[in-house]
C-alpha cells in the first residue's frame, strides 16, 4: 500500500492531519536566532491573514507530501532501519528538496500576494528547516503507517 493510501485513509486522516499541525507549531516554536524570529513571524503573518490556513494547507497537500515520501518510504521499508525519521535523515537533502518541491508548487500556484510574499520570505531558509523537521516527520509517519 502506498504511503499516500496509508496516511489519507478517511480513519486515519484526521489524526494525521492533526499531528502534522502540530509538528508544524512545534518546529516553528523550537525556531531560534534571527532566521528563526523569521519563521515566526511569517508564521504568524500566514496565520492572521488566513486564520486556519495551515491546517487547512496541511491536508489538503497531505496527498502530495505523501507522494513525495513514497520513495523514501519505501526504501526504507526494503531495509528498515532505527527508524524513518533517521533514514530521512540520512537523505536530508533529497528528502527536504522533494517536500519543498510540493510547497514551491502551491506557493507559484496561489491567487494570494500575501500568502506569495511570505512564503518568499521564507524559502531561502526552508531546506535547513525542513531538514530540521525530518527527524519528527519521519516517527509521525511511522506512528500512523507503521
Amino acid at each position: 500500500m502506498s504511503l499516500e493510501t496509508i496516511l489519507t485513509d478517511p480513519a486515519r486522516r484526521p489524526a494525521v492531519v492533526a499531528d502534522l499541525n502540530e509538528l508544524v507549531g512545534q518546529e516553528v516554536k523550537d525556531k531560534g536566532g534571527m532566521s528563526g524570529a523569521a519563521v515566526k513571524l511569517g508564521y504568524q503573518t500566514v496565520s492572521k491573514i488566513r486564520p486556519g490556513v495551515v491546517p487547512a494547507a496541511v491536508d489538503r497537500m497531505l496527498p502530495q507530501f505523501a507522494g513525495a515520501l513514497q520513495p523514501f518510504y519505501a526504501d526504507y521499508q526494503s531495509a528498515p532501519g532505527a527508524g524513518f525519521g533517521a533514514y530521512l535523515v540520512s537523505r536530508e537533502s533529497e528528502a527536504a528538496d522533494a517536500l519543498l518541491a510540493v510547497t514551491d508548487r502551491r506557493a507559484e500556484g496561489s491567487s494570494s500576494e500575501a500568502l506569495k510574499k511570505a512564503y518568499a520570505k521564507l524559502r531561502p531558509n526552508a531546506q535547513k528547516n525542513v531538514a530540521e523537521a525530518l527527524p519528527r516527520l519521519g516517527s509521525l509517519i511511522e506512528k500512523h503507517a507503521g
